[in-house]
């Protein structure tokens, strides 16, 4: 039997039945990703199997160097076969990791190849593969087609043009692909010189000054409304924790003269200029009907010298042990207090948080949209099976699993698509086993339509992306 078979996962009968009749064909919803909008735009063709697989996918650079792998053969210029030899044997070292089963889902379900993956199968995997790359089925466009994906939902700062977006619209795909608002580096007053450039940058986009506070406010919203004629429903947060500090429009304004002037903002000075920013995003939110998502969690860039050398998004970030909660419940309640919290969806990146966060989220539900503020999907470093059955379990404990908006890929890669796959077998094993157990009824219409719901339906209503 080959490694990746039908029943890959699904460790009974209900499982089986669950996951084939109710969850493996529907389409998928990727309601948040970080796809280059050019990609799409110009319908890329990937030159071989390198390229398309080892491209920017910092989870398979962080295994390559832990296999003694050097940086040329992960970020650097080797040659594209010596990068994908180095992987092929770093493969079998990635036993119970994650990492595993995705490449060989990827394998299988891009290129309908069985064999394990060594160094041994390098070659016939590499020639096999490359001479299906020919095909118009593994363009970008060809493989959001093959994979029923009707919504892409990139990530994009408020200084974009949003051009390669605006060509997407004309081309007639079966998908939406939308932008979504990130306005992380409008809150970075306490690095003057980098909030400088980042500001006259979008200074320059529109075509406007913005020396107060009052006129960057003025000008991102600008942005957000660009964004939601755009197709955007979504803005999107990467913060080590929610932001809240007691402060008052003159002592933002002042300290953003401090930062536009040169000099970096301290550390109280940041805490209060980012909370009042993200508040005005959030209540923007809600008078759009948008969803507001929070990354928390991360610590970035820890490795200076890589840093210095490769850049940020390269496979040297980590799980931080922040305290969350009560700035989050504070954040959340500064604008639920005038009744401007938008729905709202946050993933943690501590699983030890997960509890806390839960049982937070259910503090704001108010009964205007169902599951209204969300537990998000095992992110980053979660999501793999324990990630996200730990996710899972938090939420149905403690939440309400039947209104959960489901998976996402948070991903560079085109060959990422089997994660939504993957998540649907362990879902679906994880409810199959409660039903042998006598834990859950023995009724699949029951259990399995809120299969259905959180592969796809739900979050097509939650987010209300409009689809072609």
């Amino acid at each position: 039997m080959s490694f990746i078979h039908d029943d890959f996962l699904l460790q009974s009968d209900s499982a089986r039945e669950l996951y084939h009749n109710y969850a493996k064909d529907e389409p998928i919803h990727d309601y948040h990703c970080h796809l280059p909008p050019q990609d799409v735009a110009t319908n890329r063709r990937f030159g071989d199997l390198a390229e398309i697989w080892l491209e920017g996918d910092h989870y398979k650079w962080r295994a390559m160097r832990s296999n003694g792998v050097a940086e040329e053969l992960c970020t650097g210029d080797a040659d594209p076969y010596d990068k994908f030899l180095a992987w092929c044997r770093t493969v079998p070292n990635t036993l119970r990791n994650p990492l595993y089963h995705w490449s060989h889902l990827e394998l299988k379900r891009y290129f309908d190849i069985d064999t394990l993956i060594s160094e041994d199968t390098a070659k016939e995997i590499w020639e096999a593969a490359n001479e299906k790359l020919k095909s118009e089925e593994f363009s970008a466009h060809g493989i959001l087609k093959n994979f029923k994906v009707k919504v892409v939902g990139t990530t994009d700062d408020p200084i974009d043009s949003l051009e390669h977006h605006k060509t997407i619209r004309g081309q007639g795909l079966d998908t939406a692909v939308v932008p979504t608002f990130r306005p992380d580096k409008a809150l970075n007053v306490d690095q003057a010189e980098a909030f400088n450039a980042w500001v006259d940058k979008l200074a320059e986009t529109v075509g406007s000054s913005v020396s107060s506070l009052s006129e960057l406010l003025t000008v991102l919203k600008s942005r957000h409304y660009f964004f939601h004629e755009m197709g955007g429903r979504l803005s999107d947060h990467g913060l080590e924790r929610c932001f809240f500090a007691e402060t008052s429009e003159s002592e933002v304004a002042a300290i953003f003269d401090k930062a536009r002037g040169g000099t970096n903002a301290s550390e109280a000075e940041k805490e209060a200029f980012a909370f009042y920013v993200m508040r005005e995003v959030g209540r923007w939110n809600a008078e759009k009907g948008w969803t507001m998502q929070l990354h928390v969690g991360a610590i970035r860039n820890n490795n200076s010298r890589m840093f210095r050398n490769i850049g940020p998004d390269t496979g040297f970030d980590s799980i931080g042990d922040f305290p969350q909660v009560r700035t989050m419940s504070r954040f959340l309640d500064s604008l639920d207090s005038t009744n401007q919290l938008p729905k709202t969806v946050i993933y943690n990146l501590n699983w030890s948080d997960n509890y806390a966060m839960a049982t937070m989220l259910g503090n704001f539900q108010d009964g205007s949209v169902p599951g209204k503020i969300q537990l998000g999907s095992g992110w980053w470093f979660l999501d793999q099976k324990e990630g996200m059955e730990a996710q899972i379990n938090a939420l149905s404990n403690l939440g309400l699993l039947s209104r959960f908006v489901g998976m996402l890929t948070d991903s560079r890669s085109f060959l990422s698509y089997p994660r939504h796959e993957y998540f649907r077998r362990i879902l679906c094993d994880m409810l199959g086993n409660d039903i042998e157990k006598g834990e859950l009824p023995r009724d699949f219409d029951l259990v399995g339509g809120m299969v259905k719901n959180i592969c796809f339906a739900n979050a097509e209503r939650f987010f209300g992306v409009q689809l072609p």
